[in-house]
């Protein structure tokens, strides 16, 4: 039976993310190593390693594993909704485990293609999604703006980012009510 395929494989992997989520959760970044990881999941410090020979990879399956739920399925109106998901991507940030962790990803995109690549396809994901909730709220004509689709992630959500990962501080409704205004004239 091939690795890929091998059941037991399979389990140990599962295993190990799961260890890795709790850690991540409970520690941070830091906790998430190859000795701790094989302890908490039960499982040999080798069958780690052959999984995610580094921890950075580990960490981008840890939150990449799942389909990206923000800016899903966008509901009209359009500017309340994009405010909640603005909201709701604020208070993921916020605990210091995941704002470590975003930032370590980030710095390890820099010199791995494949931590870049998968970054890319996610930015690439969120991108989408807001351009078409702001073309949804432009052809209903609850928006006017003549910003450049290709800026507007950058406009909502890189401020959201910054305020929490790099300034480690909250991210008011009022400050994501003036980004929300930054990208047009809304009708209310």
């Amino acid at each position: 039976m091939s690795y890929s395929t091998d059941p037991r494989a399979a389990r140990s992997r599962e295993a190990i993310l799961v260890a890795a989520r709790r850690l991540l959760a409970d520690e941070g970044p830091a906790a998430v190593t190859h000795q701790r990881l094989a302890q908490q999941a039960g499982v040999g410090r080798a069958t780690v390693y052959r999984h995610w020979p580094r921890p950075e990879q580990l960490l981008l399956d840890v939150m990449t594993g799942a389909d990206l739920p923000l800016f899903k399925e966008p509901a009209t109106p359009v500017r309340p909704w994009l405010h909640r998901q603005l909201r709701q991507l604020a208070d993921e940030l916020m605990p210091p485990a995941v704002a470590g962790l975003s930032l370590t990803l980030m710095q390890s995109a820099i010199w791995d293609p494949e931590i870049a690549r998968r970054r890319d396809e996610s930015n690439q994901v969120i991108s989408d999604r807001i351009r078409a909730a702001v073309r949804s709220a432009v052809d209903s004509g609850e928006l006017a703006t003549g910003v450049d689709p290709a800026e507007l992630p950058a406009m909502l959500v890189g401020p959201v980012v910054y305020r929490t990962a790099m300034q480690r501080a909250e991210v008011s409704d009022d400050l994501i009510d003036r980004l929300l205004d930054g990208v047009g004239t809304w009708r209310r």
